[in-house]
């Protein structure tokens, strides 16, 4: 196994949605709880660190250049020149809830969650956005939107809501954005904790972070079978992409919100952004279309 490392010194409160751009050579993640946006550029010093207003549950790059955000009250463009304008409301009557783990499906079309900030309440729910600020609900009572990413053809939606414990599958229609016949694909042991982000491979495998496991696994999404297993010096691992100049760089983005004083002397990486070389090549996220 190849040895981790980090991609940059600075610690998060809950790290997550990392996502690869190719064309400047840049890992971006967001903080959550810091309410920020990290760009890093790989072998370099830059390290941006964008303020948010709010919590921030996803940022993913656009084609004209800006990226759009789930903040807690709504979708947003972030421009170039870090000027933040607002698409759509989203779930804005609702104090207590907040966006939560993104992606974009291969129309350019942006699909996000949303999740209770307090308490068990299964009332999150999973929308679709496009570049008009359209929303369409697609499934309700969700106790937390998470991790989402499409298999090789397209025709199959993976999406995990974390309290379920496992990953399920959903019949995907790009042309109409629709999702139907939900059902379970992979199911997780009470050991790996709850499965948080996720992505795909140039094999159509699954890559799923585990919230208190301390792991990265990854799925055959047919079978459902464990095929490997990545161990982190942190418990509270987020979500995963893949990047690098070969696309064989996993990205793990991990949180230390919630732990003692105690438990952050045990894992003093927690927060930390890591990566690793992996034996498969991922493959990259589509970006947010923009067609004015």
């Amino acid at each position: 196994m190849n040895p981790l490392k980090l991609v940059t010194s600075t610690t998060c409160q809950l790290a997550e949605g990392p996502q690869w751009l190719e064309d400047t050579s840049q890992l971006l993640w967001v903080d959550i709880e810091g309410k920020a946006i990290h760009l890093v550029t790989l072998n370099s010093e830059e390290h941006e660190v964008i303020p948010m207003p709010q919590r921030i549950g996803a940022a993913i790059p656009a084609t004209d250049g800006s990226i759009v955000c789930a903040l807690e009250d709504g979708i947003y463009l972030l421009q170039p020149d870090r000027s933040l304008t607002q698409l759509t409301e989203l779930e804005s009557d609702n104090p207590n809830h907040r966006c939560n783990d993104g992606k974009v499906d291969e129309t350019g079309r942006l699909w996000i969650g949303t999740m209770p900030m307090g308490g068990a309440a299964w009332s999150g729910a999973l929308y679709s956005c496009d570049d008009a600020g359209t929303i369409v609900k697609h499934v309700e009572e969700l106790g937390c939107s998470n991790g989402m990413d499409w298999s090789l053809d397209g025709r199959t939606m993976y999406f995990i809501d974390s309290p379920t414990k496992r990953v399920d599958a959903f019949d995907f229609d790009a042309s109409s954005g629709t999702i139907t016949n939900r059902r379970p694909i992979v199911q997780f042991e009470d050991a790996l904790g709850v499965p948080d982000g996720m992505c795909t491979d140039a094999q159509g495998r699954l890559w799923v972070a585990h919230w208190g496991g301390y792991c990265v696994t990854c799925h055959d999404p047919v079978k459902g079978e464990e095929l490997q297993r990545i161990s982190l010096p942190a418990s509270q691992v987020t979500s995963c992409c893949f990047g690098g100049p070969n696309l064989s760089t996993l990205f793990i983005t991990t949180a230390s919100i919630g732990l003692s004083e105690e438990r952050l002397k045990q894992e003093p990486l927690a927060g930390s952004v890591f990566s690793i070389e992996v034996d498969a090549v991922g493959k990259l996220n589509p970006r947010f279309k923009i067609s004015k």
